[in-house]
């Protein structure tokens, strides 16, 4: 069988800085590789046409811009939502229905859905600037259950990191598909 893409087809992205090796600090070496990996996932969506960050190569469907949506509220609902317990009106605004299929709105751009990204980044970054890695989430998907019961910042924070590892793959499958290109 033949392959579907000749090495003449491919291109090697130059990867990003992972955080010093020297780190001994959990909390900076968590906080480097959430963003090692943030600055990732737009790489990968970085040339893109518009078409295919809103169109899928993929059986299931999704599209790289509906990702890069979804992980914004990934961030929200973890960190902003349940960690801080803040009001949120929408914690589920990048599926149809909770636990249902990524969505983008028509009238949503590619520059919005960035920047709504970015923004959520941010405020993660702040809300666990000023938190320590034992503390534990004020809410659990809206609930508030026995403290015993709530994730601790360093669990939250790994599972992000996890998030965001599995879904840097999908792009990088997408990506390759979409124009060849490969790497970190």
């Amino acid at each position: 069988m033949a392959s579907l893409t000749s090495p003449a087809m491919t291109a090697e992205a130059e990867p990003p800085a992972e955080p010093d090796v020297t780190l001994t600090s959990p909390a900076e070496l968590l906080a480097g590789y959430l963003d090692f990996y943030r600055d990732a996932v737009l790489r990968k969506l970085d040339g893109l046409s518009d078409e295919e960050l809103r169109g899928s190569r993929l059986p299931s469907g999704w599209a790289p811009l509906e990702l890069l949506k979804h992980l914004a509220y990934v961030e929200l609902r973890w960190l902003q939502w349940g960690f801080a317990g803040q009001q949120v009106e929408q914690p589920w605004g990048d599926m149809e229905a909770r636990g249902g299929r990524w969505r983008v709105e028509a009238g949503e751009t590619v520059e919005d859905v960035t920047a709504f990204f970015r923004a959520q980044c941010e405020r993660s970054r702040a809300i666990v600037a000023g938190a320590r890695l034992e503390d534990r989430m004020a809410t659990l998907g809206g609930r508030v259950p026995p403290e015993e019961e709530r994730p601790t910042l360093i669990w939250v924070l790994f599972h992000l990191l996890q998030e965001y590892a599995r879904h840097v793959g999908h792009l990088d499958i997408a990506r390759e598909l979409a124009d060849g290109a490969t790497g970190e």
